[in-house]
């Protein structure tokens, strides 16, 4: 596997939260930075060998108002 697909969103608590798209992979962070070091390391952890070289970050971002 030459690549992993996170989906990041806003976390209603405050910070990031990141899902791996067809993989058990979970993490957050308090800040973006925070996050992809947590990502990069998830990944590595789950993985331990033939790791993924690219990790590929989808940025979603829910907003609401009213009609």
């Amino acid at each position: 596997m030459n690549e992993i697909v996170f989906v990041v969103e806003e976390s209603l608590e405050g910070g990031y939260t990141a899902k791996a798209l067809g993989f058990s992979i979970f993490t957050e962070g308090d800040s973006l930075d925070e996050l992809k070091k947590n990502v990069k390391e998830s990944v590595h952890c789950h993985f331990e060998e033939n790791t993924p070289k690219i990790i590929r970050l989808h940025y979603v971002k829910e907003e609401y108002f009213l009609a």
